[in-house]
């Protein structure tokens, strides 16, 4: 057998067996660092090392372990120099000025939190619990307070708590003693306790009230009707964008926002459905030049008294990550 033959060979075996684990990775590396975009280039690294050692690889561990371990090392490395990615709820109370007009922060001054399109990771299985639990471990509220927590302190509670790795399993993966774990842990939790709002039980994207909800929202923004939004949003709903610092909590808050600043005409805003951490969302497109161009993604936090969240993020790049265009055409 040549040299090319056995590579062509170990290649196929490394495919076969690493391969099935990609998406997995993917929601894992973008819980560690909020960023979709960071997520696929950081598993492409995590894909290269594991090449790389392949050989070595002696089934000491199970190659999923093995692979988690790579990756959580990746992520951790490219944590070190890099600010958090924040929302910006995670900057300041709400907006309580006179004027309703939101700052928008300088480029580069603050890293950004980004959406996460389901369709990356839905499970292969048809179990809706299996589901249900991929969804509900990154829901935005979620991802934005994992951010918060130190580096380690973060891989050790999705190792342990998403993952469900045992403590001395993910003692191994990252290179410290199970004692360690477990004190990180119980300071991970009482943090995430402190961080995450507790907005009350949420209803799956794929619910019919879920669904109505966001449609209901899409007409409101095609038809520029600030009273039908009103019938959407919860009384007590907040409203944040990126790349803007304020934010805005209570409905007539965000109503007086939207109606003074937002809707505009009828015909300005164009909206596709689609889902994105595990709740309702849509691509958004706003006409320029008489064109309608990608503008960015918003996502709902639905409950089954309306919306309790609205949170948009004014990108134009996310709209083609998520598998939509960059112009429609109608």
């Amino acid at each position: 057998m040549t040299a090319q033959v056995r590579e062509a060979a170990d290649r196929n075996r490394f495919t076969a067996e690493t391969e099935r684990f990609r998406r997995e990775l993917l929601a894992h590396c973008y819980r560690m660092v909020g960023s979709a975009q960071d997520a696929e280039d950081l598993v492409q690294e995590t894909y290269l090392r594991a090449w790389r050692s392949y050989a070595g690889f002696e089934g000491r561990a199970s190659i999923r372990s093995w692979l988690y371990k790579i990756a959580t090392n990746v992520c951790l490395t490219a944590a070190q120099p890099r600010p958090i990615r924040v929302l910006p709820s995670g900057l300041a109370g709400p907006h309580d000025g006179p004027d309703s007009r939101p700052s928008e922060a300088a480029p580069g001054e603050v890293s950004w939190l980004e959406p996460f399109p389901d369709t990356w990771i839905t499970p292969s299985t048809d179990d809706p619990a299996t589901t249900a639990v991929a969804r509900e471990s990154l829901r935005l509220a979620l991802i934005a307070s994992l951010q918060h927590l130190p580096a380690r302190q973060r891989a050790i509670l999705i190792l342990r708590e998403v993952l469900a790795f045992s403590a001395p399993e993910t003692a191994k993966i990252l290179g410290t003693t199970t004692a360690a774990v477990k004190s990180g842990l119980q300071r991970a939790r009482a943090r995430l306790d402190e961080l995450e709002p507790q907005p009350g039980e949420l209803l799956e994207p794929t619910d019919k009230r879920a669904r109505a909800l966001l449609d209901g929202y899409i007409t409101a923004f095609e038809h520029s009707d600030a009273s039908l939004l009103e019938k959407v949003l919860r009384t007590d709903a907040t409203l944040e964008a990126t790349p803007f610092r304020s934010w805005y909590a209570g409905r007539l808050n965000c109503l007086n926002l939207l109606a003074t600043h937002v809707l505009g005409t009828p015909g300005d805003w164009r909206m596709i459905a689609t889902e994105a951490n595990g709740q309702p969302a849509a691509a958004v497109y706003h006409r320029n030049d008489g064109k309608l161009q990608a503008h960015g993604i918003v996502v709902l936090t639905p409950t089954a008294t309306g919306v309790t969240r609205v949170t948009e993020f004014h990108n134009p790049a996310l709209v083609v990550l998520f598998g939509f265009p960059n112009v429609l055409t109608n």
